[in-house]
């Protein structure tokens, strides 16, 4: 069965996040996931830097705020 963590906050959510993206897009492969996702609070500048950095890993970025 597939999982995806979809609440997750990065760097870029104040106050809830300390997960750095590339970091977490590396965690996310390196556990065989094919989707993740980033959901921080009221912002959106963490979104490009994910994208690319899931596509790059071959893993479905999923968006969310």
């Amino acid at each position: 069965m597939s999982f995806a963590h979809l609440h997750v906050h990065t760097e870029y959510s104040l106050l809830d996040g300390s997960n750095k993206i590339n970091e977490y897009v590396s965690r996310v492969k390196e556990l065989g996931m094919t989707a993740a996702a980033i959901t921080d609070h009221g912002v959106m500048y963490g979104v490009i830097d994910f994208y690319k950095a899931a596509k790059k890993e071959g893993i479905n970025p999923v968006i969310g705020c």
